[in-house]
């Protein structure tokens, strides 16, 4: 490696149990990466080992900083106490009785080696039992500013840059238990999405159920206070509105819940339609009476309806002056049709709607717009369901089936799903296009709907992809509810001709879009692509930094070594379970 930093790696102890502390501080020493330190503050423990233990192991290794408090105070005192003896140029917090992996250090030196710009730097994690099994591993997306404002996302490992952390101040008393969250917040106000990376990988071991349980454990509520009040001033310090109130669903999780501007933007919603009065009938009839954003016109995009049925209802619908029938002849063509009735709106916001979609909650659209307002926010999407109460549509990922699938299929309505995921709003690559709410203006910018390569399928994963490479963000919301009766119009992909357009369709995104494909920046490298098995463990795509072949040997064919492959070890994990 040409840039080889300095890591302080702060570790913050009071009554540690003896065990505990030495295979912590061993995790360290054992790190395959060299330039480190390890600073430690002992936060006026009582017990005698804790200090016996610190002063041996520093004997042991020069590496090994430590101080004790005079008097006891908190995790946040102790870990700024920790943090003034510090003087690597990137700052590692470990709390005192957990485990990190061998490549850990190496793995973040790694990831600056490719950008020497990054400012906070995260990885997956795993939890350990009383047993020293490892259980729980926590596959994480890449930055998500939407999952950080009800969760700490990014947790463990976190490594900042050391001179961010002094730029906001450190940590901030009266946040404990939550201090790592408000930490986060600060510093990603700091700096951009570009400077802050995730390493899809299991870096930190964080050891649970094994004796003392921690303040977190304990506080629970407290904690969660701590965090909202950490995310109210986030969201002043952005000038940005917010009621932040705890998770109604997810213990511990919060909430924040946005306005619409005080002069709700005119919305025009989408919705092509052929015949199946039944259904359309329902769909407008949520829209127009069920829902309570008012700044709405329906514009519905006729595709050569013929039954008297459907005629009659368009007739009655007419007498709203909310209601546009805008004939779409020809054969069908989803994204032509819907690029030609965005074409004839004048609203700032357009939404995209299946005329088997049916409002469940009268808020929905109040949601969707309060988030699809906000400048660095390209599309969103809302949360689908079947009739019974399943989850149809929770977001897309990508890659699944070769090009996208839906997350959360299946799952039962308020089912927390992988780490809460199926309730909480997310960052995501893409959104269907069944209900999707986007301003005109960034519809525009990126070319609409591709009309002559995707004139059904994949569509929408498409446009959502080209928004996020104009560098918006694309958003899912779990508060906007819909039934989604999906393809009850249309019908399948499955039958006839269709089979054919569909597979053109699906080798159109496989060579458009490649491996961009196969790594969604909002899922994760170690998570299946299998259909079924999505947010489980997968076989791991991701290259890993610790494999490595003795290149120069090889290539001068001479040492005992020459055609070595040495690898780290790793432990793969099925289910959940290590093996």
């Amino acid at each position: 490696m040409a840039y080889r930093p300095l890591i302080s790696v702060v570790m913050p102890v009071f009554e540690t149990p003896e065990w505990a502390l030495k295979e912590a501080i061993e995790s360290v020493k054992g790190q395959i990466y060299e330039n480190w330190e390890l600073c430690v503050a002992d936060d006026a423990s009582e017990s005698r080992h804790v200090a016996d233990v610190l002063r041996a192991k520093a004997r042991e290794d020069g590496r090994i900083r430590w101080l004790r408090r005079e008097k006891n105070g908190n995790i946040s005192a102790a870990s700024n106490s920790a943090l003034a003896i510090a003087s690597g140029e990137f700052v590692a917090l470990m709390d005192h009785d957990d485990v990190l992996s061998a490549d850990a250090l190496y793995e973040v030196v790694a990831a600056l080696n490719e950008n020497r710009e990054l400012d906070i730097i995260y990885s997956d994690e795993d939890q350990i039992d009383r047993k020293r099994r490892r259980h729980t591993p926590h596959f994480k997306t890449d930055w998500n500013i939407d999952l950080l404002l009800g969760c700490n996302m990014i947790s463990h490992l976190g490594v900042y840059r050391r001179s961010l952390i002094e730029r906001v101040g450190g940590f901030r008393e009266g946040f404990e238990g939550s201090q790592d969250h408000d930490l986060a917040l600060r510093c990603s106000a700091l700096t951009s999405a570009e400077r802050i990376h995730h390493i899809p990988a299991i870096l930190y071991h964080w050891r649970r159920d094994y004796g003392p349980s921690s303040f977190s454990e304990r506080h629970l509520r407290a904690c969660a206070d701590a965090s909202r009040r950490a995310i109210v001033e986030h969201l002043v310090r952005r000038n940005e509105s917010g009621v932040v109130a705890p998770h109604p669903m997810l213990p511990g999780f919060i909430r924040v819940s946005r306005a619409v501007p005080a002069e709700a933007p005119l919305v025009s919603l989408v919705i092509p339609t052929r015949d199946r009065a039944d259904l359309l009938e329902r769909c407008v009839d949520g829209i127009l009476h069920r829902t309570d954003y008012r700044n709405i016109e329906v514009l519905i995009a006729d595709n050569e309806s013929m039954e008297a049925e459907t005629l009659s209802l368009f007739a009655r619908l007419a007498n709203d002056a909310r209601v546009k029938i805008i004939s779409c002849p020809g054969v069908f063509n989803y994204s032509a049709i819907n690029n030609l009735v965005v074409s004839r709106s004048k609203a700032p916001i357009v939404g995209l709607i299946n005329n088997d979609v049916d409002v469940i909650d009268a808020g929905w659209l109040s949601e969707m717009v309060s988030l699809v307002v906000l400048p660095d926010v390209g599309v969103v999407g809302a949360k689908l369901l079947y009739p019974n109460n399943r989850v149809q549509h929770a977001g897309v990922v990508l890659g699944v089936g070769g090009v996208a699938a839906h997350m959360g299929l299946g799952l039962p309505r308020d089912a927390g799903g992988y780490f809460g995921r199926n309730l909480m709003r997310s960052a995501a690559s893409a959104v269907t296009g069944a209900c999707l709410l986007v301003r005109r203006s960034v519809y525009h910018e990126v070319g609409g709907l591709d009309e002559e390569n995707l004139p059904v399928a994949f569509n929408d994963i498409d446009f959502c992809m080209k928004v996020l490479a104009r560098g918006y963000r694309n958003v899912w919301t779990p508060h906007a509810e819909l039934y989604h009766y999906e393809s009850a119009s249309r019908g399948p992909d499955t039958e006839g001709e269709k089979v054919v357009r569909f597979r053109k369709e699906v080798e159109f995104m496989s060579k458009k879009w490649g491996d961009r494909l196969m790594r969604d920046r909002f899922y994760n490298e170690n998570l299946s692509l299998d259909a079924g098995r999505i947010f489980q463990p997968g076989v791991p795509r991701r290259r890993k930094g610790w494999r490595w072949s003795c290149a120069g040997q090889m290539e001068s064919g001479g040492g005992t070594n020459s055609g070595i492959v040495i690898t780290h070890p790793f432990r793969h994990y099925i289910a959940g379970i290590s093996t």
